[in-house]
């Protein structure tokens, strides 16, 4: 586009002044980025022809490891599809910042690249697709906050299972020391060490999101024991459950993971947040027992694209041929 410039900004010292309702694209959240381990920020900034900021985008350089080769790699990680301001074409200053991130992630030597959390299903297709980009379907549920109210949204299964766990002594407690954020991380790894996919951050994300208020670790516990727990983020007027978990097997009839997920929404919705979004519901199988658990509180599902591309070409060719 014509008048337009991109610049890649990597140090917070380096950001200029910049207006941000979106959590994930704010100074801040690139602040907190920068000071975990593992983690490089990159700020995509357009700005116009008399210089000033017409849309920015935050992507993350993170270190990965696998039980598989390479066993140690990097990927780019893009939440969003960035802020505009107003009056500007999105879709075409959204593809100056896609090529400009995506040219940081192959000089990086990422293995792979991944866009999730977008507006709407087909924002900026033919920009990830001339960028060698992939669209995987991918499920998202949001439940609304503003029409009613979310004990009119639950389904007679869910109510029994709260009852269940209140009359039988569970409790929530929002997360007031680091020793609390440490006990949800540390029950937060040992619910994922077996599940293929997730990514965990490094501890020391969730402490700087918690010291920043833009995070609330809810921990869920019977007798003193934490036995599950949530982190939701806040960005602009929704709530984001970015990470859930419960320990199902040993205490199943407690119902641990229900009443995680109950309180992170009765919170949103007494703070007066419009929605909640759940951050990762997984691919849209046809049987597919999560989806299924979070929409028994009342939420909308919404298929949508999950863009990822591989930075060897014979890996990307594989991952098109594979989707087609």
């Amino acid at each position: 586009m014509k008048g337009y410039t991109v610049e890649i900004v990597s140090k917070s010292k380096d950001l200029p002044p910049l207006k941000s309702n979106l959590l994930f694209h704010s100074p801040e959240y690139f602040r907190i980025v920068e000071e975990t381990s593992g983690h490089r920020p990159l700020m995509a900034i357009v700005r116009d022809e008399h210089g000033n900021i017409a849309a920015h985008l935050t992507a993350i350089i993170r270190r990965r490891g696998s039980l598989f080769p390479p066993f140690l790699f990097s990927q780019g990680r893009i939440y969003g599809e960035g802020e505009y301001a107003e009056d500007t074409d999105r879709e075409e200053l959204f593809g100056l910042m896609l090529k400009a991130v995506t040219r940081v992630f192959r000089r990086k030597l990422c293995l792979y690249a991944e866009f999730s959390e977008l507006s709407q299903k087909m924002f900026g297709y033919r920009h990830f697709r001339s960028n060698g980009y992939t669209p995987v379907t991918w499920q998202e549920i949001h439940n609304s906050l503003h029409s009613k109210s979310p004990e009119e949204r639950l389904t007679d299964k869910a109510r029994q299972r709260l009852t269940k766990a209140e009359t039988g002594g569970v409790e929530q407690i929002v997360a007031a020391t680091p020793d609390d954020v440490h006990a949800f991380y540390k029950l937060l790894k040992s619910h994922f060490r077996t599940k293929f996919r997730r990514f965990i951050p490094p501890e020391q994300l969730f402490y700087q999101l918690w010291k920043a208020e833009r995070c609330k670790i809810f921990l869920t516990r019977y007798k003193g024991k934490t036995i599950g727990g949530s982190a939701c983020v806040y960005s602009n007027t929704d709530a984001y459950l970015w990470f859930l978990a419960a320990k199902r097997k040993t205490f199943h009839n407690l119902h641990p993971d229900t009443f995680s997920v109950w309180q992170a929404i009765k919170h949103a919705h007494s703070n007066g947040y419009q929605h909640i979004r759940f951050l990762d519901v997984g691919l849209p199988y046809e049987q597919n027992a999560f989806r299924d658990f979070i929409l028994s509180f009342g939420g909308k599902p919404v298929s949508k694209f999950r863009w990822f591309c591989f930075f060897i070409p014979w890996l990307n060719f594989i991952l098109r041929k594979l989707i087609r």
